[in-house]
């Protein structure tokens, strides 16, 4: 009986980034096939322009997802800063189930918090500003409306954009906002919290209503390394994600 449960966020697969893009697919064909369940906390995609955009890698990736979903593998997965128009159409073709940006599940016991981690960014103002826009209806079906080709061009132009924009932010305002971290925990009555997000992966201890928490930071994927949050009865590893293709 499978009992393994992974946790995995920003891979940011592109056309570009081939080596991630392998890797992911021998995750799946692999490693996620020993789970029974694998949650994506966000930024699968390095970006994400609407469904009907079948441009590589994107339906070799839906297939592979819809081939471990048929084995009897759950797919969960939360969309990020970077694919927040993934909707229901990648779903139907790939067999994943969308969750809200904050859910909350048992984890062996334990209500634990999964959230993709930018909206715990308070101290970014312009981003967050961005965010609540960019998250409305009128907005998004305007975005989706254009021509294929247009999205596209404009995805290259933002995220050329964003990687300047980046540069001029510090780190502490890129990095999540401690009190927004023990506000959500506790609105949600959690005592664990997984994000990805922020690329700094770590386990955070501190104090929660004088009660011990914890905060799992998921790892970015990288062309020469990956790796996994695994968790089962037994407790929690971080494991490497092996290329096997």
């Amino acid at each position: 009986m499978k009992q393994d449960i992974i946790f995995i966020s920003d891979l940011h697969i592109s056309i570009e980034k081939t080596e991630i893009t392998r890797r992911f697919i021998s995750f799946l064909q692999n490693q996620a096939q020993e789970a029974s369940a694998v949650y994506i906390l966000g930024d699968l995609f390095d970006t994400w322009v609407g469904d009907d955009d079948n441009t590589p890698p994107n339906k070799k990736i839906k297939k592979q997802l819809k081939k471990l979903t048929d084995s009897g593998t759950q797919v969960f997965l939360q969309q990020g800063n970077r694919d927040f128009l993934l909707g229901d159409k990648f779903c139907t073709e790939s067999g994943i189930t969308l969750l809200e940006e904050y859910t909350v599940i048992d984890l062996f016991g334990v209500k634990t918090l999964l959230t993709h981690g930018d909206l715990l960014c308070t101290d970014d103002l312009p981003y967050q500003e961005f965010r609540k826009k960019s998250r409305t209806e009128e907005w998004k079906q305007n975005v989706l409306t254009k021509p294929l080709l247009l999205r596209l061009l404009v995805a290259r132009w933002y995220r050329f954009r964003s990687f300047f924009h980046k540069r001029k932010k510090s780190q502490a305002i890129m990095d999540v906002n401690q009190q927004a971290v023990i506000d959500i925990l506790q609105q949600y009555g959690c005592s664990r919290l997984i994000h990805g997000h922020t690329h700094r992966p770590a386990i955070h201890n501190f104090d929660l209503q004088n009660k011990p928490a914890q905060r799992f930071v998921l790892a970015e994927w990288k062309k020469d390394s990956a790796e996994c949050l695994l968790w089962n009865p037994q407790g929690y590893q971080i494991k490497p994600v092996p290329d096997y293709l």
